[in-house]
């Protein structure tokens, strides 16, 4: 048995190199998502290493008879002068090194430089076939950018009793609602307890709660879910959870009027009165007066046969556990906000693209790219000078990342400087760019900083002094129009002659009309 300080001491040197370890994988840059991707699941097999030697180490320093015995053990008085012990543990280890000649010292060591050394000749590939944490990932996934909802947006719209069936577009803005409130909340009672739903509902938080704990694997996905399993528990019992307050089944059977003879429950007075004519009840209510048994009442004072308590308690049980599962979902929505949102402009990009162009992607995804050969000494700066974008015309960038085509730089007229002075000198570069930045906020905080309002009078009115005068203008215009609707109102005389209101008036005081 290995000495309990000799394994204290190890352990501490581990914990020590772990995180220097850790501390190197975590400085480094990471430029690119997969390269983070990497970086963090390194990270978080390190993490994981460090907590179960910490375990370990709390586990020796807790078991104090161990550390007291190993301590008499090797602490023997001056005077006798014992080494006993020293040699018993001397042939210890030479028996085993000499049961295991071929074990491999520094075993540790190896086992850091898989966790550090690989990774940095790993990281300036993209893509390698052979990195296990691309396997976590499905194609669709592209290495944890985007989500696959396919299969949870297919069991969506195969919902009993659902209107509208969305698109696969719509379905992820209905999830992208989750950041205020909780998810599919707009759907009704009767769909959302249905046990379709609930299976819908299981699903859907698996997957979320599998991708997330695939892309965020230094977060603590678990303690989060944790936490908001707490916050509905007691949101739950004051029954302050959003549309389900009204899930609670009563315990009793159905509330209303018994009739012992019928064996049934009747909502109102007048319908229970009504029914005592009938021939049904008349024959029921007879055969009851023959037979003298007790009349069977689910309220509790017959001899009604209760159901099964685990049949009462199913229906509560689904419901809450549907609650509960909404509510883990929402949290883990606003928790993906932002790779929901990637992934929307990620099949509308898509949804843009003709077949051959979607082929071609999926060519050139599957392409390993050529790892660049190792960089000597001196050899750095004329890298970064082969890496820029030769834009000797200053043309602006495409899509791509490269410089537009002359042609159609010329086409747009991005040559053609457009400066506006109500937008504080600011150069617009195209006709389109002016254009439009009449209706952006730069122009209409620069019109309200005027006192004008950015209506399409302005449209094209760049200079301060302009605006102003079109302005005065207008409202002098204003002034004309009222009085010529004052004097251009037109009245009729006896005889039928029309006239406007000035001419009549004047006409009137002359005694002529």
């Amino acid at each position: 048995m290995d000495s309990v300080f000799e394994v204290q001491r190890q352990t501490h040197e581990e914990i020590e190199a772990f995180e220097r370890a850790l501390y190197t994988l975590l400085s480094r840059p990471t430029p690119t998502h997969e390269q983070r991707i990497q970086t963090e699941h390194r990270a978080a097999q390190v993490l994981d290493r460090i907590s179960s030697r910490a375990v370990t180490l709390n586990s020796i320093y807790e078991d104090d008879d161990r550390r007291r015995a190993e301590l008499d053990a090797i602490s023997a008085p001056a005077q006798q002068n014992d080494l006993s012990e020293f040699y018993a543990r001397l042939v210890k280890v030479q028996e085993h090194h000499a049961k295991y000649p071929d074990a491999v010292p520094g075993g540790f060591d190896l086992e850091l430089a898989a966790l550090v050394d690989d990774f940095e000749q790993e990281g300036d590939e993209e893509y390698d076939e052979e990195d296990p944490i691309s396997l976590l990932f499905s194609g669709e996934e592209a290495y944890g950018k985007y989500v696959d909802l396919y299969a949870n947006h297919i069991a969506f719209t195969n919902l009993k009793n659902i209107n509208k069936r969305p698109g696969y577009l719509q379905y992820l803005d209905l999830l992208a609602l989750a950041a205020d409130g909780p998810v599919h909340r707009e759907l009704p009672k009767e769909i959302r307890f249905a046990k379709d739903y609930e299976s819908y509902i299981k699903n859907l938080h698996t997957y979320l709660l599998s991708f997330a704990k695939r892309t965020m694997p230094l977060s603590d996905i678990d303690m989060l879910q944790q936490d908001e399993t707490d916050e509905f528990d007691k949101q739950w019992e004051a029954k302050e959870i959003p549309g389900w307050e009204e899930t609670a089944p009563k315990a009793n059977a159905e509330s209303g009027i018994w009739c012992a003879a019928c064996q049934k429950h009747y909502s109102k007075q007048t319908v229970y009165d009504a029914h005592l004519t009938s021939k049904k009840h008349v024959k029921a209510q007879a055969k009851l007066d023959e037979s003298g048994a007790a009349p069977a009442n689910p309220n509790g004072t017959g001899a009604a046969t209760p159901k099964p308590a685990a049949a009462q308690s199913s229906a509560p049980s689904r419901l809450r556990n549907v609650a509960h599962l909404t509510h883990l979902i929402t949290s883990l929505l606003v928790l993906l906000a932002a790779t929901l949102a990637e992934t929307k402009s990620n099949v509308e990009r898509r949804f843009s693209l003709t077949a051959r162009e979607r082929e071609q992607e999926l060519i050139d995804q599957a392409k390993k790219p050529v790892a660049p050969p190792p960089a000597k000494d001196g050899d750095g700066p004329e890298e970064e000078e082969e890496e820029r974008i030769y834009n000797p015309l200053k043309l602006p960038l495409g899509w791509d990342g490269k410089p537009i085509p002359y042609w159609l730089y010329k086409l747009h007229g991005l040559g053609v400087e457009y400066r506006c002075e109500i937008c504080s000198g600011h150069v617009y570069m195209g006709r389109k760019n002016f254009e439009r930045h009449f209706q952006e906020s730069r122009h209409a905080f620069g019109m309200r900083a005027l006192g004008l309002p950015n209506t399409k009078h302005f449209h094209e009115i760049t200079q301060i002094e302009d605006a102003l005068s079109l302005a005065e203008k207008l409202k002098q215009e204003g002034r004309h129009e009222i009085f010529e609707q004052e004097t251009m109102e037109e009245l009729e005389d006896d005889e039928g002659n029309v006239y406007n209101r000035k001419t009549y008036e004047d006409l009137k005081k002359q005694g002529l009309i």
